[in-house]
């Protein structure tokens, strides 16, 4: 074999060894999304569960308020089948946008729900109504902590995805960039709440 034969080689296999290990990088990345997603998902499936019984509770003090109840179920329904569709594609950029405006429409309709509790001093005052809020607002904040690893485990995969020159192989092999978790809102709804007196 001649001594060009053995260079071509050498340069073939240190390229087959680079793409095999851009390869195994991207799959790593991915699955470390995938990982940090399930953090995110036992938090969401959690509060999930528990917002029927806030309903329950609530419905002895809301009776004339059933819209505002069925709205907060109806939005809790949407953002678990948004969240099983993301358990399913954790990476996939679609799914994951669609789980924040699910799990933004439920913010707002709970919202509305708490908004109300203000409104009614034995609600506010209820033993079950307190408890169940303290433990959906302690999971609002393992979701924001879970939310933080998930967004920077793809801040990772998208960096290393779209970089030269691992790009080929990720738009060879069919890496996709994959979307981050964000808030939903419109720029007016980001606006600090003014109170005026």
């Amino acid at each position: 074999m001649s001594l060009s034969n053995l260079a071509f080689l050498a340069a073939a296999a240190l390229l087959l060894f680079w793409a095999v290990g851009a390869y195994n990088r991207l799959v790593r990345l991915q699955n470390t999304i995938a990982n940090a997603f399930g953090q995110i998902d036992v938090q969401l499936k959690r509060r999930h569960d528990l917002i029927p019984n806030l309903v329950e509770a609530a419905k002895k003090y809301l009776q004339h308020e059933h819209a505002t109840l069925e709205a907060v179920i109806s939005a809790r329904n949407q953002a678990r089948s948004a969240s099983q569709t993301v358990r399913n594609r954790p990476g996939k950029a679609e799914a994951v946008v669609a789980l924040a405006a699910a799990e933004q429409t439920l913010d707002s309709s709970l919202s509305r729900l708490f908004a109300l509790a203000e409104a009614y001093p034995d609600l506010k005052a209820d033993q079950t109504i307190r408890e169940l809020s303290e433990e959906l607002t302690s999971t609002e904040n393992k979701v924001g902590f879970a939310r933080q690893a998930y967004n920077d485990a793809v801040l990772d995969y998208n960096n290393a995805q779209g970089q030269f020159p691992a790009l080929l192989i990720a738009r060879l092999l069919g890496f996709a960039p994959s979307a981050m978790l964000q808030a939903t809102e419109s720029a007016a709804e980001r606006q600090a709440v003014r109170i005026v007196f």
